[in-house]
């Protein structure tokens, strides 16, 4: 197919798609208002909106019905994706928060390699010479930017790449990729019972963190220590496994 085939429409083709980005408007919305409920007050659902908007107009112009999945199903992929690719453009928390949860990440380490066991909060903030009220703080700001799947390695931080392989994807690249998935699937389970019970309700059942406290008969802040919590100890052992040589430093 030449260029010109590719990109040329006919007007019947153009008032399909139109007519498929007006039906599933209430789509964008939809997944605008359930991606905010779970960020913080600082994310406008208008910007979500509006990135979902391109998201559901790219939909509509690549969509091929052919390949077996609804338009639907299709378009929500892409509406999340545009959305999601607007928050990482505009990272609200502060690079002092990012400091701090690796400061923290690194305590734990320590802690657990010495111990043997995992991290208690006392002990991590007996190490950082911080109160539990100071050391809890950090641990709701680590939850404040992540709303992401855990196939989205930022969900680890912003220096997430120092964990990833360098190189331009070729086959050794590629083997370590699948060695940081395989690691973090294992880290996910080794996680306390009850960290691990909230990140599988909220990342894979998507809950919020009110429902979340719901479920499990504690408080919304809470919940967000407990996230928190299982954020830097995950980031503390994917770091201890991927911390030498042929990584980013």
């Amino acid at each position: 197919m030449n260029g010109y085939a590719m990109y040329a429409t006919t007007p019947q083709q153009e008032e399909g798609k139109d007519d498929l980005v007006e039906r599933h408007v209430v789509l964008v919305k939809r997944i605008a208002y359930h991606l905010v409920s779970r960020l913080p007050p600082s994310v406008q659902v208008d910007d979500l909106i509006q990135s979902g908007m391109i998201g559901l107009l790219e939909a509509a112009r690549n969509y091929n019905p052919n390949q077996g999945a609804s338009f639907e199903t299709y378009a929500g992929i892409r509406i999340r994706g545009a959305m999601l690719d607007e928050i990482r453009r505009s990272d609200w928390t502060p690079r002092s928060v990012h400091r701090k949860v690796r400061m923290v990440a690194e305590a734990v380490r320590e802690i657990e390699n010495e111990k043997g066991r995992d991290a208690r909060d006392n002990e991590v903030a007996e190490a950082l010479g911080l109160s539990l009220e100071e050391y809890h703080q950090i641990l709701k700001d680590a939850v404040g930017c992540r709303v992401f799947s855990f196939d989205d390695p930022g969900v680890l931080g912003e220096d997430h790449e120092q964990l990833l392989p360098s190189g331009d994807d070729g086959p050794l690249d590629l083997l370590q990729t699948e060695d940081f998935k395989r690691s973090l699937a294992e880290a996910i389970a080794s996680l306390p019972e009850r960290e691990r019970l909230v990140m599988s309700l909220y990342y894979d059942d998507e809950l919020n963190l009110r429902e979340i406290g719901e479920i499990l008969g504690v408080s919304e802040s809470r919940v967000c220590q407990i996230h928190g919590q299982a954020l830097v100890r995950l980031r503390a052992r994917i770091t201890d496994r991927f911390g030498g040589s042929g990584f980013r430093e």
